[in-house]
């Protein structure tokens, strides 16, 4: 029950209520744009279930801390009252929103850490979150935070964390196989959005005496629980009502879980480009005058918005965003953008948002309709994008040909700062070396000249002193 800003329902009019198409699934709490804001509504028990929240300590205390969205009541705007809905809440938009399978482990575990601590704190105040969904929680630059205001709900004697499951499969399940067999956890999570169940996590992890006793207790037990209750007809929450389970049962669940989350590692070997960090191909001369460029283009007007496509370690990122409300750091290794994330996040940083994604398959539109969850393209929307050290993977190792790298970077809509090592560059001596001969002879500075006049204007180009790197700064049309 995330809050895209993007693929709305309804009229073209930005005044009129417009429902977001993922927050549908909830009968009681809807998100949806109004006014130019994000708000949620609420009704029936929802609205009894929010009173109760505005009066829990830990709810005020995760609002300041930044670990839950800032949210106020507001009047019901009135085209929504006709509909039934009593309270409106007016939660701080999510500059950029991204989902789990777009995460690195490190913040899927600090996400999760996140929902297991709040349902604690909840719980010791009379209320609970009925579900634990990875979409609750958005990431503002390197610090998440809970979204689901709607989640919350007053505890039902004798019920159970109806979150459990849902945690396990997208929670637990994924930074288990991913830290006990190296199992990437984001294709998974992309092409099934309810998560990992148990028995496909079971059929990943081998044997018992190789995955430890949490793993057991919460996958092979629970893979067999499920399995065995599969076409059963009995009441379990009755049965655990009449059994007497209470609230300090389900905070020993809770701090179990967070005990067992806590622990995981992922020890990842040295990735491909993991050591790209260290720049030791380029010299001294080429990485400042790289630096000094991309800062010449940030410097001339303040960018509300940056994307950098293969970010890296961040090193550009960090040098636009002096002069950016935001920057996006995007790229396809997981070490290094989990490195960049622990290194943000230690630093309290909320100026860049750092992204997993292959870009030659970024994240398309999935779910309900083809509408619950955004693709990339429709959740950013930039002044500025770089392209550093970029298009050689993309047209070499990604074989996508350079007019269509152009299309791609023109689809933005917006200015871009783009670098094109020429065949004589050492690192794409390195992609080419293991390529079919003849095969990229296209891949010439003439034909990426030609490609990107269709599509922009180039206000500035420049070799860099190496002979083998140009830049360009490059305006739409």
């Amino acid at each position: 029950m995330t809050e895209p800003t993007t693929m709305v329902d309804g009229p073209d009019d930005p005044s009129d209520p417009r429902f977001d198409p993922g927050s549908f699934r909830d009968p009681l709490s809807r998100v949806v744009q109004y006014d130019g804001g994000v708000l949620r509504v609420l009704r029936a028990e929802g609205v009894v279930d929010f009173e109760a929240l505005e009066r829990c300590g830990f709810f005020a205390e995760a609002m300041r801390d930044g670990t839950v969205v800032a949210t106020e009541r507001i009047a019901v705007p009135a085209p929504l009252l006709a509909d039934g809905w009593e309270v409106a809440l007016r939660h701080e938009a999510v500059p950029v929103l991204t989902y789990p399978y777009e995460w690195t482990f490190t913040m899927l575990q600090d996400a999760a850490l996140g929902q297991l601590r709040l349902a604690r704190a909840a719980l010791a105040e009379g209320m609970l979150t009925k579900d634990a969904s990875a979409y609750n929680t958005q990431f503002v630059g390197a610090r998440p935070v809970f979204i689901d205001i709607g989640s919350f709900e007053r505890l039902r004697s004798g019920e159970p964390w109806r979150g459990y499951r849902q945690f396990c499969q997208l929670f637990y399940n994924p930074l288990l196989l991913q830290a006990a067999r190296d199992v990437p956890f984001q294709p998974w999570l992309r092409g099934a959005l309810e998560g990992i169940t148990p028995g496909q996590c079971r059929a990943l992890l081998g044997g018992r005496h190789s995955i430890g006793r949490g793993a057991f207790t919460h996958v092979v037990l629970h893979a067999r629980a499920e399995r065995a209750n599969a076409d059963s007809d009995r009441d379990v929450a009755e049965e655990l009502r009449r059994a007497g389970f209470g609230p300090k049962v389900v905070d020993a669940q809770l701090a179990k879980l967070e005990r067992l989350v806590a622990k995981l590692r992922w020890s990842a070997a040295d990735s491909t480009w993991s050591g790209y960090s260290e720049r030791s191909h380029y010299g001294s001369e080429d990485l400042d005058d790289k630096a000094r460029f991309v800062r010449d283009v940030a410097v001339a007007r303040r960018r509300r918005q940056v994307v950098d496509l293969g970010a890296n370690d961040g090193y550009f990122s960090r040098v636009v965003a002096e002069h950016a409300d935001l920057v996006v750091a995007v790229d396809s290794d997981a070490v290094v953008v989990d490195r960049l994330y622990r290194t943000l996040r230690d630093e309290r940083t909320t100026g860049i948002l750092p992204m997993w994604m292959d870009l030659t398959d970024p994240s398309p539109a999935l779910g309900w309709r083809g509408r619950e969850r955004a693709s990339f393209a429709e959740r950013v929307s930039p002044d500025l994008v770089l392209a550093l050290a970029l298009v050689h993977h993309l047209a070499i190792s990604g074989t996508v040909p350079l007019a269509e790298v152009a299309r791609f970077l023109a689809d933005f809509g917006s200015e871009v700062v783009v670098e094109f090592p020429t065949p004589d560059d050492e690192m794409v001596g390195r992609l080419l070396r293991n390529k079919r001969s003849g095969l990229f002879d296209h891949y010439r500075l003439e034909a990426f000249e030609r490609a990107v006049d269709d599509h922009f204007d180039v206000v500035r180009r420049e070799l860099l002193p190496s002979g083998s790197r140009y830049l360009f700064h490059l305006a739409p049309r």
